[in-house]
Protein backbone atom coordinates (compact mmCIF):
# COMPACT_ATOMS: atom_id res chain seq x y z
CA UNK A 1 0.00 0.00 0.00
CA UNK A 2 1.36 3.43 -0.95
CA UNK A 3 0.71 5.65 2.05
CA UNK A 4 1.58 8.85 0.15
CA UNK A 5 4.08 10.07 2.70
CA UNK A 6 6.86 10.81 0.23
CA UNK A 7 8.60 14.09 1.10
CA UNK A 8 6.31 14.67 4.07
CA UNK A 9 8.14 15.79 7.20
CA UNK A 10 7.96 13.68 10.36
CA UNK A 11 9.48 14.77 13.67
CA UNK A 12 10.03 11.96 16.17
CA UNK A 13 10.46 13.21 19.71
CA UNK A 14 12.23 10.45 21.64
CA UNK A 15 13.36 8.64 18.51
CA UNK A 16 16.82 7.46 19.55
CA UNK A 17 15.77 3.93 20.49
CA UNK A 18 12.91 1.50 21.05
CA UNK A 19 9.47 2.34 19.72
CA UNK A 20 10.47 5.88 18.74
CA UNK A 21 13.34 4.61 16.59
CA UNK A 22 11.09 2.02 14.94
CA UNK A 23 8.64 4.80 14.08
CA UNK A 24 11.45 6.92 12.62
CA UNK A 25 12.60 3.98 10.50
CA UNK A 26 9.05 3.36 9.28
CA UNK A 27 8.72 6.96 8.07
CA UNK A 28 12.09 6.70 6.34
CA UNK A 29 10.88 3.55 4.56
CA UNK A 30 7.91 5.58 3.31
CA UNK A 31 10.39 8.16 1.90
CA UNK A 32 9.41 10.89 4.34
CA UNK A 33 11.88 13.45 5.62
CA UNK A 34 12.59 12.50 9.21
CA UNK A 35 14.14 14.36 12.12
CA UNK A 36 14.67 13.11 15.66
CA UNK A 37 14.63 15.13 18.87
CA UNK A 38 16.16 13.28 21.79
CA UNK A 39 18.35 13.72 24.83
CA UNK A 40 20.95 11.63 22.96
CA UNK A 41 23.25 13.74 20.81
CA UNK A 42 24.45 10.88 18.59
CA UNK A 43 22.08 8.26 17.21
CA UNK A 44 23.68 5.18 15.68
CA UNK A 45 22.79 4.50 12.06
CA UNK A 46 20.46 7.48 11.66
CA UNK A 47 21.39 9.88 8.86
CA UNK A 48 18.59 12.42 9.22
CA UNK A 49 18.42 15.63 11.20
CA UNK A 50 18.98 15.33 14.96
CA UNK A 51 18.30 17.95 17.61
CA UNK A 52 19.36 17.34 21.19
CA UNK A 53 16.77 18.48 23.74
CA UNK A 54 15.05 17.32 26.92
CA UNK A 55 11.25 17.37 26.69
CA UNK A 56 11.06 18.62 30.27
CA UNK A 57 12.73 21.86 29.11
CA UNK A 58 10.20 23.87 27.11
CA UNK A 59 12.73 26.40 25.84
CA UNK A 60 14.94 23.60 24.52
CA UNK A 61 12.02 21.91 22.75
CA UNK A 62 10.85 25.21 21.32
CA UNK A 63 14.33 25.97 19.99
CA UNK A 64 14.46 22.52 18.36
CA UNK A 65 11.04 23.14 16.80
CA UNK A 66 12.12 26.57 15.55
CA UNK A 67 15.31 25.10 14.04
CA UNK A 68 13.50 22.28 12.28
CA UNK A 69 10.76 24.58 11.01
CA UNK A 70 13.44 26.73 9.36
CA UNK A 71 15.20 23.61 8.04
CA UNK A 72 12.12 22.05 6.41
CA UNK A 73 9.54 23.61 4.15
CA UNK A 74 6.74 22.48 6.46
CA UNK A 75 6.03 20.33 9.53
CA UNK A 76 3.54 17.58 8.66
CA UNK A 77 3.66 14.97 11.42
CA UNK A 78 4.91 15.05 15.01
CA UNK A 79 5.26 11.93 17.12
CA UNK A 80 5.84 12.07 20.88
CA UNK A 81 7.48 8.79 21.93
CA UNK A 82 8.85 9.50 25.40
CA UNK A 83 8.27 7.69 28.66
CA UNK A 84 10.02 7.10 31.96
CA UNK A 85 8.99 5.23 35.08
CA UNK A 86 9.49 6.11 38.73
CA UNK A 87 11.73 3.12 39.38
CA UNK A 88 9.42 2.17 42.25
CA UNK A 89 6.69 -0.45 42.63
CA UNK A 90 3.32 0.81 43.85
CA UNK A 91 1.73 -2.00 45.85
CA UNK A 92 -0.04 -0.02 47.36
CA UNK A 93 0.31 3.45 45.85
CA UNK A 94 1.68 5.04 49.03
CA UNK A 95 4.83 2.98 48.59
CA UNK A 96 5.75 5.63 46.02
CA UNK A 97 6.49 8.92 47.78
CA UNK A 98 4.93 12.11 46.36
CA UNK A 99 8.33 13.45 45.33
CA UNK A 100 8.83 10.37 43.13
CA UNK A 101 5.89 11.46 40.99
CA UNK A 102 7.23 14.79 39.85
CA UNK A 103 9.83 13.83 37.25
CA UNK A 104 7.55 11.18 35.73
CA UNK A 105 4.74 13.70 35.26
CA UNK A 106 7.16 16.35 34.01
CA UNK A 107 8.56 14.08 31.30
CA UNK A 108 5.61 11.89 30.28
CA UNK A 109 2.82 14.47 30.43
CA UNK A 110 4.25 17.98 30.56
CA UNK A 111 6.85 16.93 27.98
CA UNK A 112 3.97 16.15 25.60
CA UNK A 113 2.42 19.54 26.35
CA UNK A 114 5.77 21.20 25.59
CA UNK A 115 6.00 19.32 22.30
CA UNK A 116 2.49 20.20 21.17
CA UNK A 117 2.89 23.82 22.23
CA UNK A 118 6.16 24.12 20.30
CA UNK A 119 5.04 22.48 17.05
CA UNK A 120 1.32 23.26 16.70
CA UNK A 121 1.85 26.84 15.43
CA UNK A 122 4.06 25.54 12.62
CA UNK A 123 1.64 22.74 11.77
CA UNK A 124 -1.18 25.27 11.42
CA UNK A 125 0.70 27.24 8.77
CA UNK A 126 -0.30 26.95 5.12
CA UNK A 127 -2.47 24.05 4.01
CA UNK A 128 -2.62 22.16 7.28
CA UNK A 129 -5.16 19.51 6.27
CA UNK A 130 -3.80 15.99 6.56
CA UNK A 131 -1.21 16.78 9.22
CA UNK A 132 -1.15 14.87 12.49
CA UNK A 133 0.20 14.43 15.99
CA UNK A 134 0.69 11.05 17.59
CA UNK A 135 1.35 10.39 21.28
CA UNK A 136 2.76 7.10 22.53
CA UNK A 137 0.91 6.27 25.74
CA UNK A 138 0.39 2.86 27.39
CA UNK A 139 -2.23 0.32 28.31
CA UNK A 140 -1.22 1.19 31.90
CA UNK A 141 -2.94 4.53 31.38
CA UNK A 142 -6.28 2.79 30.82
CA UNK A 143 -6.49 0.21 33.59
CA UNK A 144 -5.16 1.91 36.73
CA UNK A 145 -2.08 -0.31 36.74
CA UNK A 146 -0.60 -0.65 40.24
CA UNK A 147 2.84 -1.51 38.91
CA UNK A 148 3.98 2.12 38.76
CA UNK A 149 1.18 4.57 39.70
CA UNK A 150 3.04 7.73 38.58
CA UNK A 151 3.65 6.18 35.16
CA UNK A 152 0.05 4.97 34.83
CA UNK A 153 -1.39 8.33 35.86
CA UNK A 154 0.90 10.25 33.52
CA UNK A 155 -0.11 8.09 30.57
CA UNK A 156 -3.80 8.44 31.47
CA UNK A 157 -3.33 12.20 31.49
CA UNK A 158 -1.59 11.96 28.13
CA UNK A 159 -4.62 10.23 26.61
CA UNK A 160 -6.87 13.03 27.85
CA UNK A 161 -4.47 15.70 26.59
CA UNK A 162 -4.37 14.01 23.18
CA UNK A 163 -8.15 14.36 22.98
CA UNK A 164 -7.91 18.06 23.86
CA UNK A 165 -5.38 18.50 21.06
CA UNK A 166 -7.62 16.60 18.65
CA UNK A 167 -10.58 18.88 19.37
CA UNK A 168 -8.55 22.09 19.27
CA UNK A 169 -6.86 21.34 15.93
CA UNK A 170 -9.74 19.64 14.13
CA UNK A 171 -10.82 22.89 12.45
CA UNK A 172 -7.35 23.06 10.87
CA UNK A 173 -7.68 19.55 9.50
CA UNK A 174 -4.97 18.33 11.88
CA UNK A 175 -5.58 14.99 13.55
CA UNK A 176 -4.34 13.77 16.95
CA UNK A 177 -4.23 10.17 18.15
CA UNK A 178 -2.47 7.91 20.64
CA UNK A 179 -0.86 4.50 20.41
CA UNK A 180 -0.91 2.34 23.54
CA UNK A 181 1.75 -0.37 23.75
CA UNK A 182 1.31 -3.43 25.89
CA UNK A 183 4.40 -5.55 26.57
CA UNK A 184 7.44 -4.57 24.50
CA UNK A 185 11.04 -5.51 25.25
CA UNK A 186 12.45 -2.05 25.88
CA UNK A 187 14.67 -0.49 28.54
CA UNK A 188 11.51 0.82 30.22
CA UNK A 189 10.03 -2.68 30.44
CA UNK A 190 13.28 -3.98 31.90
CA UNK A 191 13.22 -1.21 34.52
CA UNK A 192 9.81 -2.49 35.71
CA UNK A 193 11.34 -5.92 36.26
CA UNK A 194 14.24 -4.38 38.15
CA UNK A 195 11.94 -2.33 40.38
CA UNK A 196 9.91 -5.46 41.19
CA UNK A 197 12.99 -6.96 42.90
CA UNK A 198 12.05 -10.50 41.93
CA UNK A 199 14.59 -13.32 42.04
CA UNK A 200 13.82 -14.74 38.59
CA UNK A 201 15.61 -13.57 35.46
CA UNK A 202 14.17 -10.82 33.30
CA UNK A 203 13.42 -13.31 30.53
CA UNK A 204 11.55 -15.71 32.85
CA UNK A 205 9.67 -12.85 34.57
CA UNK A 206 8.66 -11.29 31.27
CA UNK A 207 7.63 -14.55 29.61
CA UNK A 208 5.43 -15.50 32.57
CA UNK A 209 3.86 -12.05 32.71
CA UNK A 210 3.02 -11.85 29.01
CA UNK A 211 1.32 -15.26 29.12
CA UNK A 212 -0.68 -14.20 32.17
CA UNK A 213 -1.93 -10.78 31.06
CA UNK A 214 -2.22 -10.94 27.24
CA UNK A 215 -4.75 -13.31 25.66
CA UNK A 216 -2.52 -13.78 22.59
CA UNK A 217 0.36 -14.60 24.91
CA UNK A 218 3.05 -12.97 22.82
CA UNK A 219 5.31 -9.94 22.89
CA UNK A 220 4.66 -6.89 20.81
CA UNK A 221 7.48 -5.61 18.59
CA UNK A 222 8.51 -1.96 18.10
CA UNK A 223 8.02 -2.36 14.35
CA UNK A 224 4.28 -2.87 14.89
CA UNK A 225 4.03 0.66 16.26
CA UNK A 226 6.06 1.98 13.36
CA UNK A 227 3.63 0.43 10.91
CA UNK A 228 0.61 1.85 12.72
CA UNK A 229 2.24 5.28 13.09
CA UNK A 230 2.78 5.70 9.35
CA UNK A 231 -0.74 4.48 8.66
CA UNK A 232 -2.21 7.03 11.09
CA UNK A 233 -0.18 9.77 9.40
CA UNK A 234 -1.44 8.80 5.95
CA UNK A 235 -4.52 9.90 4.00
CA UNK A 236 -5.91 6.40 4.63
CA UNK A 237 -6.58 7.52 8.23
CA UNK A 238 -8.13 10.87 7.33
CA UNK A 239 -11.14 10.34 9.63
CA UNK A 240 -9.29 8.92 12.62
CA UNK A 241 -8.75 11.47 15.35
CA UNK A 242 -9.03 11.55 19.13
CA UNK A 243 -8.53 7.79 19.31
CA UNK A 244 -6.33 5.57 21.47
CA UNK A 245 -5.30 2.47 19.58
CA UNK A 246 -4.05 -0.48 21.61
CA UNK A 247 -1.42 -2.81 20.20
CA UNK A 248 -1.24 -5.08 23.20
CA UNK A 249 -2.08 -8.68 22.32
CA UNK A 250 -5.57 -8.19 23.76
CA UNK A 251 -4.35 -7.04 27.18
CA UNK A 252 -6.92 -4.24 27.38
CA UNK A 253 -10.42 -5.00 26.15
CA UNK A 254 -13.22 -2.50 26.57
CA UNK A 255 -16.79 -3.78 26.62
Amino acid sequence: MNLNLQNKTAIIVGGAQGIGRAIADAFIAEEAQVAIIDREAEITGFLGEVRQADVADFEAIKKAADDLASQFRQIDHVIFSVGIGSGKTGFPFWNVAPQDWMQVLQVNLIGAVHTAQAFAPYMQQGDSHGRSLLFITSVAGQVGSQTDPPYSASKAGLINFMQCVARDLAADGIRSNALAPGMVKTSLNRSVWKASQVTESYQDWADEKIKRIAPLGQWQDPEEYGAMAVYLASPQAKNITGQTINIDGGQVMHS
